[in-house]
């Protein structure tokens, strides 16, 4: 009933993406991991250097893994890289770089969860598994007028067993495919193009005229403002980055500029002491004020100032980073580091 229409309209007006040329296994997993909480748009970019760099799951392995996050580097949630990286090991270790048709194996990988397992199952094996996320739990919540929430609860049960039940016997890759093309082209969050869409008989949003209220709309989660300082420290021309260790909140294993979080009520030439000293094990003095860039990042509003720091100590203590390296700082970018670090460090430059 819906497959017929949806994969006639799928075969016309899908996008030319970069892991559609093939049933590779290997580009359709990283391809998913990419698109997890980042548009495509963003993503086709960084998929062509990914693949260009990695060209296998044995190179993907291989690699170290600053090398790894490198290649990531501006898309972050660095976590879908590690895990990435630590399932290319398994595969390659326990299957000799084969991807298995094996849904138990797929579910032991790091990072992989109930969409990655049926993205790569539907697409590359044909399993009839399927899957949901924000473009096709909205066009299966207007398709059959379901006013529950399709994120949580009985509503993310409800969408995933309709999901299941909706799959075709054949081309199911290309069904699940094509749900998420009708929700990214036609059945948008908002004005939805419905005379344009090939399952409007069947709608239920549409024929009420429920769309702008299918789904509901997400809860707002409240804003975080913080204010953070990164210190530098110079020594024969050079600055100091630090690694961050493997257990951090954010951005793990990623080199940064020293840097801390500014307290309530407290200058941020003062937090610069303060963090010279909690993280360098040095006293230091407050120098010129460098640079302010402004980032945000899941619900953090983040201002970070950069401040020149000078200190007599020629040895930096051991404490919370796990390694330092002095660089020059026009070459800091090329050691992985986060966004609002890269932003920084443009700014002290100078550029754009």
């Amino acid at each position: 009933m819906l497959a017929r229409p949806l994969l006639t309209w799928f075969d016309r007006h899908q996008r030319p993406l970069p892991w559609r040329h093939s049933r590779d296994p290997y580009r359709i997993w990283v391809s998913e991991v990419m698109l997890q909480q980042t548009t495509v748009a963003a993503v086709v970019p960084y998929f062509h250097r990914f693949m260009d760099c990695f060209p296998t799951v044995s190179d993907l392995a291989a690699a170290d893994e600053s090398e790894v996050l490198k290649h990531w580097q501006g898309l972050g949630y660095y976590r879908r890289a590690r895990h990435l990286h630590a399932a290319a090991k398994k595969v390659v270790t326990e299957r000799g770089g084969v991807f298995p048709d094996d849904p138990e194996f797929w579910a032991s990988l790091p990072g992989v969860g109930r969409y990655i397992l049926g993205a790569v199952l539907s697409q590359a094996f044909e399993r009839r598994y399927p899957i949901v996320e924000a473009n096709s739990l909205r066009v299966l919540s207007r398709l059959f007028g379901s006013r529950l929430d399709p994120r949580a609860g009985e509503g993310l049960k409800w969408v995933w067993r309709t999901a299941d039940e909706v799959l075709p016997a054949e081309r199911v890759g290309d069904f699940n495919q094509a749900i998420m093309e009708l929700g990214a082209l036609i059945c948008t969050p908002t004005n939805p193009k419905c005379s344009e869409c090939p399952l409007k008989k069947q709608c239920v949003a549409n024929r009420d005229g429920l769309q702008a209220n299918i789904p509901p709309p997400k809860a707002k989660k409240e804003r975080v403002t913080v204010r953070e300082v990164c210190v530098v420290l110079r020594r024969n021309g050079k600055v100091l980055l630090g690694q961050r260790p493997p257990s951090a909140d954010r951005w793990a294993n990623m080199w940064e500029l020293p840097r801390g979080v500014v307290g309530e009520g407290e200058t941020v030439e003062a937090a610069a002491v303060r963090t010279a000293a909690e993280k360098l094990d040095v006293i230091a003095t407050v120098g010129e004020m460098l640079a302010t860039v402004r980032h945000g990042v899941t619900r953090f509003d983040i201002t970070l100032t950069a401040v020149e720091v000078r200190t007599r100590a020629r040895k930096i203590g051991e404490g919370f980073y796990t390694a330092w390296r002095w660089v020059d700082l026009t070459e800091a970018t090329e050691c992985p580091m986060s966004t609002p670090q890269r932003k920084v460090v443009a700014a002290i430059l100078g550029e754009p």
